[in-house]
């Protein structure tokens, strides 16, 4: 979950945001940056160690999808003894990510088996600016897309499951009944699943519109060279814009057109076919004489 940088600042002015009594910290380099690591009430070395490796897991991750880090510096509060999973990050010159994780391994500390994924989603909020409320599903489509595929560029997921996952997933951002666009249904489904498949569908537009040369990656790695990261307040069509010049075509843009307003469904069914993604017996199934299946291939490749 992402915090613009205004919503932080207005907490620290009324006192709101409680003070850190950081015991334990230590600092990474990645991808060009520096990560500034707080355990706020201390951690055993063992929990330590686990979250340590952790961040440079999601921080490689993360680098190998945009190219480098999003942010010259970041500071990552492990928060012990709070809720595995739970995940937040605010925007600031030095923008700020703070997860929970128990207090003991056996305990489920870091819970890697369900919540491995919450550090990379929140390390992808840094790559783009803090846009206006209404755009959140922006904000948390992307972090719900390119997570797990960061994650299979760094070796750490195989496509396979991701596919699965985004088959099963993605449905849940379809329009229903009395929804409208993107920009005005807040619901959970069309935040996350719906902004996924916006970036599914635009990935797939850009690859098809370049013969495969670029695809999202080009656009977002685009707006970060433009100075666009969490760390700066955009609105969000100036960071389509910057992205459909990055990749030399009109999609993000026009697509944004479609479905900000508008219920516009995308017709998952056909899409999957076109990229040869299906299920048989419960197991997904990558077909490589698919017409897109290149595509495919190529938004999962490193």
């Amino acid at each position: 979950m992402v915090f613009p940088r205004a919503f932080l600042i207005a907490l620290a002015a009324l006192g709101l945001l409680p003070p850190l009594a950081a015991q334990d910290a230590a600092t990474l380099q990645a991808g060009g940056a520096t990560l500034d690591i707080r355990f706020v009430g201390g951690a055993v070395p063992d929990v330590r160690q686990a979250a340590l490796e952790w961040t440079a897991r999601a921080a490689k991750a993360v680098t190998v999808y945009y190219g480098q880090f999003p942010v010259p510096r970041v500071r990552i509060d492990f928060e012990v003894g709070r809720q595995p999973g739970s995940g937040r990050t605010w925007g600031d010159d030095v923008p700020h990510i703070r997860i929970g994780i128990g207090r003991t391994l056996d305990s489920g500390a870091l819970d890697v088996d369900g919540n491995d994924w919450v550090l990379t989603h929140e390390m992808v909020h840094l790559a783009l600016p803090s846009v206006e409320e209404e755009h959140h599903w922006i904000e948390e489509g992307l972090a719900t897309y390119i997570e797990p595929i960061a994650r299979v560029r760094a070796g750490e997921l195989p496509a396979a499951k991701v596919w699965s996952d985004m088959m099963e997933g993605m449905p849940k951002g379809e329009p229903r009944p009395g929804d409208r666009g993107l920009d005005r249904t807040p619901t959970w489904g069309r935040t996350y699943w719906g902004g996924a498949m916006f970036c599914l569908v635009a990935d797939v537009k850009i690859r098809e519109a370049t013969n495969n040369r670029v695809g999202l990656e080009s656009a977002l790695r685009g707006v970060l060279k433009a100075g666009g990261s969490i760390r700066v307040d955009w609105p969000v069509t100036r960071v389509l814009d910057v992205g459909d010049q990055s990749v030399g075509v009109a999609v993000l843009r026009p697509l944004y057109e479609q479905m900000h307003l508008e219920p516009s469904p995308v017709g998952l069914d056909g899409l999957w076919r076109r990229l040869g993604v299906g299920r048989r017996d419960g197991q997904v199934t990558l077909d490589d004489t698919a017409p897109l299946a290149a595509v495919r291939r190529s938004i999962m490749a490193p």
